[in-house]
């Protein structure tokens, strides 16, 4: 019970911190030139905040003449989401029914709070309440952003920007304790960073993630940073 209650806690953590950066999006996608209704809508249907806001910062750049570099741009950053549902289907376990309903739920967050668990139970304890969490708070936020946007002013005055960041962080830290991971992180983020001002929106990302399937499949790096013995790592797994 106390291994759930800690998984609960982390869950919620991750929820108030992405949901609050709902109000970002919001704001900016009427800034943007979405209207209330236009901009809830794509926070209830495309849910995933990496793809709404590529959509939101090329639709504002080209207005309706950039309309399909949006959705492509939205669609190349939704494409992580597949490789997530492939690792998460055997988490989520049950039929066709329970798998389409944990599809719209599969994000970078739920999928990150899953897999830091070491119990398969705990692993959908994880998932669901992460998912189920930050879409409710999202959508809630939106509405928020989307209303009040112009009292807010420039939402990035208010650190928004960076608070679902900090929470993915938080999340990826007790991980790095392994050279590859390490090696994996930097990697990538060196190779995204390079390629931003050259390619189109979402474009780095992919092209990041290949870099990361590189140094997994080869096993580059792969020896722990800091030699632990197995005790005392079961008895860290045992805690978590």
């Amino acid at each position: 019970m106390t291994a759930e209650r800690e998984v609960w806690r982390e869950a919620l953590g991750v929820v108030l911190a992405t949901s609050a950066y709902g109000v970002s999006f919001g704001a900016l996608a009427v800034a943007s030139g979405l209207d209330v209704w236009q901009t809830c809508v794509l926070s209830l249907l495309m849910f995933t905040g990496g793809s709404q806001f590529a959509f939101v910062g090329v639709f504002t750049a080209g207005g309706l003449s950039a309309l399909p570099s949006a959705i492509a741009s939205a669609a190349l950053l939704g494409v992580r989401n597949v490789a997530y549902a492939m690792r998460m289907s055997p988490i989520i376990g049950g039929g066709p029914a329970r798998k389409a309903a944990a599809a719209h739920f599969t994000i970078d967050e739920s999928t990150a709070v899953a897999i830091s668990q070491g119990d398969p139970r705990l692993r959908q304890v994880g998932f669901w309440v992460t998912g189920i969490g930050i879409f409710v708070g999202w959508n809630m936020t939106t509405l928020v952003g989307a209303l009040v946007g112009d009292v807010l002013g420039d939402p990035r005055t208010w650190g928004l920007d960076a608070a679902a960041a900090a929470a993915f962080l938080a999340l990826l830290w007790p991980r790095l304790r392994q050279r590859q991971a390490v090696a994996v992180g930097v990697a990538a983020a060196v190779v995204a960073a390079a390629f931003t001002p050259f390619l189109m929106p979402g474009l780095p990302v992919l092209v990041a993630a290949v870099v990361a399937i590189a140094v997994g499949w080869f096993g580059w790096w792969g020896r722990p940073a800091a030699s632990t013995d197995g005790g005392a790592d079961r008895g860290a797994g045992a805690a978590s």
